[in-house]
């Protein structure tokens, strides 16, 4: 851990001691011995320590699918780590342990007595995913924009040892950010959880429009791009809000760009317990509207054997991927249909 730095790079000096971080659109103006809205950017005289450097609060060998991700080298498995906090406050958050260490962030009393997690530098995570034969390392369970210098110094290493990376994010990052980390990115999923900016302020904290142009920059730089939206009951699953995104993702990214529809369950979010788990009918009605509006990959999530996680051809309707939970059954033929020879959507 010796040769481990925790002094973060994307911030800038306003006056005397006082900072502003330069990570994600927030923004944070950071007085001398306070942390950003992520709670883990501290101003330390004059210069931003990431607390979470070297970190990870976790690490396991996930399907690819989990992400999730179904149009980037489908079956195979990534290593996936994160850290603590976050630069939102979503009320859904299922990871809230620990991404919401504290209610108010900006108050760092008692950090002394957090467990930050165990040490894991970037390169023994690289070392630990060519172990495991994982094609990929995920940079997840927290949002890996409050940690870009922790990310980026892993990813530099796995590209220079031929393994992929792929970011699952709010997509709240700045440009700054997005300037560091597209030359080694390989693939991201980002969500987007309503098209109400009204929904963004209240739930999480932010605003809807930086993650729209993110997202547009992203298909421009040819980075693999799918997103994903949370389908809440009473706050996210009105039909028009869902035909909005469904028209972005077609008009302003692309008729490829896979949609993830997931089901929401209150049991294990951090403030909407007392809302029920979507009914399945509801993510069907959301299929319906992504197909209607001309997408060629909508898919479901958290709802088990529904035949809407399956890949179709977009020309000739041939099922090539089957998907039972995380049970993959490919048909492909090096990501062409073996029907008509189409190519498959994606990177395969």
């Amino acid at each position: 851990m010796a040769d481990m730095k925790d002094e973060a790079v994307l911030y800038k000096k306003i006056r005397d001691k006082k900072l502003q971080c330069q990570a994600c659109n927030h923004l944070c103006v950071i007085e001398n011995g306070n942390v950003g809205i992520c709670g883990v950017r501290k101003n330390s005289d004059g210069k931003i320590n990431l607390l979470v450097y070297g970190k990870a609060i976790g690490s396991n060998i996930d399907p690819i699918e989990k992400k999730p991700f179904f149009h980037f080298y489908p079956g195979s498995f990534a290593y996936s780590f994160g850290t603590m906090g976050c630069n939102f406050h979503c009320g859904n958050c299922q990871n809230f342990d620990i991404s919401q260490m504290f209610e108010s962030k900006g108050n760092i009393k008692n950090y002394e007595n957090l467990n930050w997690g165990y040490p894991l530098s970037p390169g023994e995570i690289v070392e630990n995913a060519i172990k495991n034969d994982c094609q990929s390392i995920a940079y997840t369970y927290n949002e890996p924009t409050i940690w870009t210098e922790y990310a980026l110094d892993t990813m530099k290493i796995a590209k220079k040892k031929g393994i992929k990376n792929v970011w699952v994010s709010n997509g709240y990052m700045s440009d700054k950010v997005l300037d560091a980390i597209i030359p080694y990115l390989n693939a991201i999923n980002i969500d987007i959880k309503s098209f109400d900016e009204s929904f963004y302020l209240k739930n999480c904290g932010a605003k809807l429009n930086p993650i729209f142009e993110n997202c547009k920059r992203l298909i421009r730089e040819k980075i693999w791009l799918e997103i994903t939206t949370l389908i809440i009951p009473g706050m996210s699953d009105n039909k028009d809000m869902l035909r909005k995104i469904a028209k972005f993702i077609k008009n302003e990214l692309g008729d490829f760009v896979p949609w993830h529809l997931s089901a929401f369950s209150g049991l294990i979010s951090w403030k909407l317990k007392n809302i029920s788990h979507t009914p399945q009918r509801t993510i069907e009605k959301a299929y319906e509207i992504g197909k209607r509006e001309g997408l060629k990959n909508v898919h479901s999530g958290n709802i088990l054997d529904s035949g809407m996680e399956d890949t179709f051809c977009s020309n000739c309707s041939f099922k090539v991927i089957d998907r039972t939970g995380y049970d993959v059954r490919r048909s492909d033929k090096n990501g062409k249909c073996p029907k008509c020879g189409t190519k498959i959507e994606g990177r395969f």
